[in-house]
């Protein structure tokens, strides 16, 4: 499905060109949620290579853009986060090249993607396209100039009312953020579906009026839902 022009989302993923992107994987989630009692079965990386391994047969990209968040704890490196991410590194690496975009989870990310001497970025730039975490707005020069934005930190979803029962979708939202355009990815973390922009308070400094920002809600496709006001 289109988002913009030359801007595709494939699943939970964007392409552009022979670019992939994703972001918000928060591996080490189920160590996390461990910690306060809480028992998942631990199925998140399995289940995260396998969806990346279905996007990349469909796009078979040259670079792969990680738009923050890889981790999940803010303090400290769990065993869980070392190994999988490792592994994620090694998968990926062999596809195509990497890029790690600095996500507010991410402080320290880096002594683990420097076992595979790869660096962490603020943001990446390709073509007028500017792609950076989104808890944050940046002050560069690149972003004044840039005509769209990418971010992703919010993990957008919305629930979904047919009358008996109420589902709950990832969802990419597109509108505009100060004549720029504005498109916010979905979370790639398989274990929760993400903030429910109907009922929640949002996170992202990118996102002070969402009404009039276009909903691509994820199922087995991505699908066009109108906009987030015909939901109130």
């Amino acid at each position: 499905m289109e988002l913009l022009k030359g801007i595709t989302a494939i699943d939970l993923a964007i392409t552009i060109d022979d670019m992939l992107i994703i972001g918000d994987l928060h591996m080490g989630y189920e160590d996390y949620v461990a910690q306060t009692g809480v028992l998942l079965p631990k199925f998140h990386y399995k289940e995260l290579q396998e969806k990346i391994e279905a996007i990349l047969k469909k796009t078979k990209p040259k670079l792969i853009v990680i738009n923050g968040d890889v981790k999940h704890e803010f303090g400290s490196i769990s065993n869980e986060e070392w190994r999988n991410i490792l592994k994620l590194i090694d998968y990926l690496s062999k596809t195509a090249k990497v890029v790690f975009i600095k996500g507010n989870h991410d402080a320290i990310l880096m002594p683990i993607i420097r076992k595979r001497k790869l660096a962490m970025v603020d943001y990446y730039i390709h073509k007028q396209v500017y792609i950076t975490h989104g808890h944050k707005i940046p002050k560069d020069k690149e972003f004044q100039k840039a005509k769209t934005i990418i971010i992703g930190h919010e993990h957008p979803a919305i629930s979904l009312n047919d009358g008996v029962r109420t589902e709950k979708f990832k969802c990419f939202l597109v509108g505009k953020f100060h004549r720029k355009n504005l498109i916010v990815m979905p979370s790639m973390n398989l274990v929760t579906e993400g903030t429910d922009i109907l009922k929640e308070k949002l996170l992202s400094p990118f996102l002070k009026n969402v009404d009039n920002f276009q909903v691509f809600i994820v199922g087995d496709k991505v699908y066009k839902f109108g906009k987030v006001k015909e939901y109130y």
